[in-house]
């Protein structure tokens, strides 16, 4: 806190100055008056001047620093290392015109069963989740050229399986009679993507012996220069709601032309 000093100066009186005293007023006493500062409030100036440069310093770095990979948003988890997180569920497969994503958990295989074959991968643990690329050549020009998505999976049923039973057998279990296997068309669609229209099928296979309670095969279909490319991705109806479904779909939906 600042003082103020007053110091008084008087004018001695001279003997002179007694005899004119008489006849002139004195002069006023001279009041000289300076500030002057406490040592206690230099030191607490200082104090503020070097808070104030430091808050100064602190908030320029804060703007001039860029938020790291390491920050993490709420809900989430840390990335220490500070490098981008990558989707190691999936590894991207480049096929000869076309392309799409593999389970990472998935290994191919030697395995061939439907005409045109040039691809199949399976789970590591179940054979019966899988993933299969047919090409064939056609005369169709388009995807479309073959009706609709229902008429298109009729002239590719054998992707479905074949009922190898030929055997007399009653109407139960939801089996029309003669019948140990059926195929139930659940979602269709008909997308344009890159210009190329695409059929995609979701359709649950069930047999009389109940295997895996049946089958979830998800089927895009395309043509492109005079090939039909086909993609069929699968897995068990048991497995499929214990996680494989996830894996079985963006496989699936993932497949397109290269």
């Amino acid at each position: 806190m600042a003082s103020t000093a007053c110091f008084l100066h008087h004018i001695a009186p001279s003997a002179r100055g007694r005899v004119q005293s008489a006849r002139a007023p004195t002069k006023p006493a001279l009041v000289i008056c300076r500030a002057e500062k406490s040592s206690a409030e230099e030191e607490q100036n200082s104090g503020l001047s070097r808070r104030l440069a430091l808050t100064l310093l602190v908030g320029a770095a804060a703007v001039g620093t860029k938020v790291s990979p390491a920050d993490a948003a709420y809900g989430e988890a840390a990335n220490v290392f500070g490098k981008p997180k990558e989707n190691t569920d999936f590894l991207p497969y480049n096929g000869d015109g076309f392309k799409l994503l593999i389970p990472s958990k998935w290994n191919p295989s030697r395995e061939v069963e439907y005409p045109g074959q040039v691809l199949r991968f399976e789970d590591n643990f179940d054979s019966n989740s899988n993933v299969t690329v047919m090409v064939t050549a056609t005369d169709k020009k388009s995807i479309a050229d073959y009706g609709s998505p229902e008429e298109f999976l009729s002239k590719v049923d054998y992707l479905l399986g074949r009922q190898a039973y030929s055997g007399k057998t009653a109407s139960e279990g939801g089996f029309d009679k003669d019948a140990v296997a059926t195929a139930n068309i659940l979602e269709s669609a008909t997308p344009v993507v890159g210009g190329k229209q695409y059929y995609s099928l979701s359709v649950l296979t069930r047999t009389a012996d109940g295997d895996e309670g049946g089958k979830h095969q998800l089927i895009n279909a395309v043509i492109s220069d005079g090939k039909l490319y086909i993609c069929k991705a699968q897995a068990g109806d048991k497995r499929w709601f214990k996680g494989a479904r996830r894996f079985v779909e963006s496989t699936a939906s993932s497949f397109s032309l290269a």
